[in-house]
């Protein structure tokens, strides 16, 4: 059993260490988003609008009992975000934006349950997508799962950041650097931030409870963004396609225990 460590000296600076019973209600808010990304699994197709998704997407976290995290969030007008192509995150739903074959989109989604947040990240194609498309989804999500896989008591957050950035670069794609990962809980954006880049063996140690939402954020073409005059959608500068995959997750005295899956 995981014993908070709220306030006692071994716990870092700045860094919440969740017990058992906190990290069970992270897990139900990681539910429901998980849910959420099963409905968009389901409705993403040539037509639909993103103004559509996001409403299936409320419905679904409220139906769940619980409030969309991101809906009023510094401003933010939606429910959810929907990144397409060349936008990596933070895009807005709108009933103007209609998916097309050949697409990608991402989706984040964030959900409040009780108090505690669950957030995820998925990027779908849309009907048949380029074999360059193609590649940049797999060598993203490979990367999500190689920062994963690295997220275990003793290693330091360095190890996470290299380990997503050497899958990417393997492949040929660039690692966005202007954004990264979090610490979740009661709030969204919590300590430590987490860079998709970095050296292994250095930064922050981890420790049992610490919950970390590991988003890499890959480009085709060059890491630098732009932000567009609605003061949020990200994207890339030169215009080429993006990928996003987000997992929240525990750090155990074993394996890491997944928030965000069924």
């Amino acid at each position: 059993m995981i014993k908070s460590l709220v306030g006692q000296s071994n716990a870092p600076a700045g860094i919440i260490l969740r017990g058992a019973r906190e990290l069970a209600g992270l897990r139900e808010a990681g539910r429901i988003v998980a849910r959420v990304h099963e409905a968009m699994r389901r409705a993403v197709r040539p037509g639909m609008s993103t103004a559509e998704l996001d409403a299936i997407a409320a419905d679904v976290i409220r139906r769940s009992g619980a409030t969309p995290t991101f809906l009023g969030y510094h401003g933010f007008p939606a429910n959810i975000c929907t990144s397409i192509n060349d936008e990596i995150v933070h895009g807005i739903p709108s009933p103007e934006r209609i998916l097309k074959e050949g697409d990608i989109i991402s989706i984040d989604v964030g959900a409040t349950y009780k108090g505690w947040v669950g957030d995820s990240a998925w990027t779908y194609p849309v009907g048949r997508v380029s074999e360059e498309a193609q590649a940049l989804l797999a060598a993203t999500e490979e990367a999500l799962w190689a920062g994963i896989n690295q997220a275990r008591s003793g290693n330091r957050l360095g190890d996470i950041s290299a380990a997503i950035q050497a899958q990417v670069e393997a492949n040929g794609f660039a690692v966005i650097r202007e954004y990264g990962g979090h610490g979740v809980g009661h709030e969204m954006h919590e300590s430590p931030r987490i860079l998709n880049y970095g050296r292994p063996g250095t930064g922050l140690r981890l420790r049992p409870g610490m919950v970390l939402a590991l988003e890499p954020m890959v480009a085709a073409g060059h890491w630098i963004t732009t932000v567009d005059a609605d003061g949020w959608t990200v994207r890339t500068q030169d215009g080429s396609l993006s990928a996003h995959f987000e997992h929240t997750l525990a750090v155990t005295s074993g394996d890491p225990m997944l928030m965000t899956i069924l």
